[in-house]
C-alpha cells in the first residue's frame, strides 16, 4: 500500500514536470495576529468569554494596551502588588496558551490625545511632575520584569500627541519614555522597546497637510527598537479601503531597519457619524490591510477589540469619540460572527514566515 501511494506520487510528479504545470505557492505572512481582553461589556463573564472564544483558533498573539495605575500608586499601593493583583493573571493566561505578549503603556488620554489620562486629570496631578514620571518609570520597569512580554511599547501615538497637547505634555512624555529606556536597556533581558504612532497623522490626513512622516519620533525616541503603528483610515478621510496607498504603512517606517505592527486600528461595519460603513466594506478593509502588511513586512496586526462594545444604557459624556470606535470588532457584541471573522480567520490560516 505505501509502495503504491509513493509510485502514484512520483507519477504525478514526472506528468506536472512534463507538462510545465505549477502550482501557485500558498499565501504567507510575516505576522502575528491577535487581540486585548477589552470586552463588549465590563462584567467578568464577558471578558472571560471572549478572551476562551480568540485565543482558541482566531489569534496566535495578543497585546495589553494598559494605562499607568495612578490612582492606586499614589494611594500608596507598591507597584509590585498592583501589577501582581491586576496586570499579572491575564499575562498568566495569555502565556500558557502559548500567546507572545505584546504591551503598549498608554501615558496619555486614549480618547484625547489633547488632554492627559482622565484618572490623573482627576486627581490634580500630571505627567509634567517629576514625581509623576518616576511612579511611570517604576510601573513600567515592574511590569517586565513581571510579565515578560515579548514587546513593550512606553507610549501611544507620539506623533499625535505632539501635535495635539500642549508641548509641556509632550516633553513630559519624551523625557519619562527615554528615562525608562534608559533604564529597561539596562536589563540583561529587556524585551525590545517601542513607542506607538498614528499613521494618519503621518500621512497628513487629519491634519490636512500631505504627508509628514514620522522622524521627529524617530528622533525624540532613540531607544526605540520597533516602531508601533495606530491606524483608524475611516477617521483620515479615506471613504474605502481601497483609496488606502500600498506603502500605507511602509512608507511610514522607510529608512528604518527595525520591526513594524499596527498594535492597534480596524474599520467599522456600520456606519457612525459621518463615517459610511458596512459589514461587507470591513472585509474589503481587511483585504487591503493584509497588502499594507506585506508590504512593510510587518511582525504583527493587532485589533483591540475582537467584538463589537455594547454601549446599550452607557451614559456617555457629551462630544464622546467612543461610538466612532463601538464596532470595529469581527464579531458582534454578542460574539455572533461577522463576515471580517473569516477574513481575519485567513489570515491567521496562512504559513507565517520567520
Amino acid at each position: 500500500m505505501v509502495v503504491s501511494w509513493s509510485s502514484g506520487l512520483v507519477l504525478l510528479g514526472a506528468l506536472l514536470a512534463c507538462s510545465g504545470s505549477t502550482s501557485p505557492a500558498p499565501p504567507s505572512r510575516t505576522y502575528r495576529v491577535g487581540f486585548s481582553a477589552i470586552p463588549p461589556r465590563n462584567d467578568l463573564a464577558t471578558v472571560l468569554q471572549g478572551l476562551n472564544l480568540w485565543t482558541s483558533g482566531h489569534a496566535d498573539a495578543a497585546i495589553m494596551h494598559v494605562s499607568v495605575p495612578y490612582a492606586a500608586l499614589l494611594n500608596g499601593i507598591a507597584v509590585h502588588q498592583e501589577v501582581d493583583s491586576n496586570e499579572l493573571g491575564l499575562a498568566n493566561y495569555y502565556h500558557a496558551k502559548g500567546l507572545p505578549l505584546f504591551i503598549t503603556i498608554d501615558v496619555t488620554n486614549g480618547l484625547d490625545r489633547a488632554a492627559e489620562d482622565p484618572v490623573l486629570v482627576s486627581l490634580g496631578r500630571s505627567i509634567t511632575d517629576t514625581a509623576i514620571q518616576h511612579l511611570y518609570i517604576d510601573y513600567v520597569l515592574t511590569l517586565d520584569t513581571i510579565l515578560h512580554p515579548s514587546y513593550l511599547g512606553l507610549a501611544a501615538e507620539t506623533n499625535l500627541i505632539r501635535a495635539a497637547a500642549p508641548d509641556s505634555v509632550y516633553q513630559a512624555v519624551v523625557a519619562m519614555t527615554n528615562a525608562a529606556a534608559t533604564r529597561l536597556h539596562g536589563l540583561p533581558s529587556a524585551p525590545p522597546l517601542y513607542v506607538s504612532v498614528q499613521v494618519e497623522v503621518a500621512w497628513g490626513a487629519l491634519q490636512h497637510t500631505g504627508y509628514v512622516g514620522i522622524a521627529q519620533d524617530f528622533a525624540d525616541f532613540p531607544f526605540v527598537d520597533a516602531i508601533g503603528l495606530s491606524s483608524y483610515p475611516y477617521l483620515g478621510g479615506f471613504a474605502v479601503p481601497e483609496s488606502l496607498p500600498l506603502d500605507y504603512y511602509a512608507r511610514v517606517v522607510a529608512g528604518h531597519a527595525i520591526p513594524n505592527m499596527v498594535v492597534e486600528g480596524g474599520w467599522p461595519s456600520v456606519s457612525a457619524g459621518p463615517v459610511v460603513s458596512s459589514p461587507a466594506i470591513q472585509v474589503r478593509y481587511l483585504d487591503r490591510q493584509s497588502r499594507l502588511l506585506d508590504s512593510a513586512r510587518s511582525v504583527a496586526l493587532f485589533q483591540l477589540t475582537f467584538a463589537d462594545l455594547d454601549l446599550s444604557g452607557v451614559v456617555l459624556p457629551p462630544g464622546s469619540i467612543l461610538p466612532l470606535f463601538a464596532h470595529l470588532g469581527v464579531v458582534d457584541s454578542a460574539f455572533g460572527a461577522k463576515p471580517a471573522l473569516a477574513t481575519w480567520d485567513s489570515l491567521l490560516d496562512r504559513r507565517r514566515l520567520p
